[in-house]
């Protein structure tokens, strides 16, 4: 009897070790996955973001190079006016434009004003204009 208790002592001594041991281990594995996965799953989100932000970008850079063509375009019908090289079409651009009188101190109306006016005025035309070339 006394052989069964003490095999008994010593197999309860041993689980206890074994789960001191183990037990901690296995919670820092946990721990440890646990962390890793949150490092990825932010680091995801991070990234998703990122292309958000560059997709915005590239969305803004086509805008603004849009823009600057209009204002090129503008540019070089003023200059096409100011050297006489357009003036069968003075009153169809000031219609298109929006310049009404004599004076309009060179301001335009609202951008997507004109942007319509233009539109119409092709729309009616039939006819895309290449006056960029000089």
């Amino acid at each position: 009897m006394s052989t069964i208790v003490i095999v008994a002592i010593i197999v309860i001594i041993a689980l206890i070790v074994l789960f001191a041991v183990v037990m901690p281990r296995s919670r820092a594995k946990a721990r440890e996955r646990e962390i890793i996965r949150r490092r990825d799953e932010v680091a995801s989100a991070h990234r998703e973001r990122a292309e958000d932000r560059s997709a915005r970008a590239d969305y803004a850079e086509q805008q603004a190079a849009r823009e600057r063509a209009e204002a090129e375009l503008h540019e070089t019908r003023a200059r096409l006016h100011e050297r006489g090289l357009a003036d069968d079409e003075l009153d169809a651009e000031r219609e298109r434009l929006g310049v009404s009188g004599e004076e309009r101190n060179g301001r335009f109306e609202r951008d997507g004003d004109v942007r319509e006016r233009e539109a119409e005025a092709r729309d009616r035309d039939g006819v895309v204009r290449d006056e960029g070339r000089l």
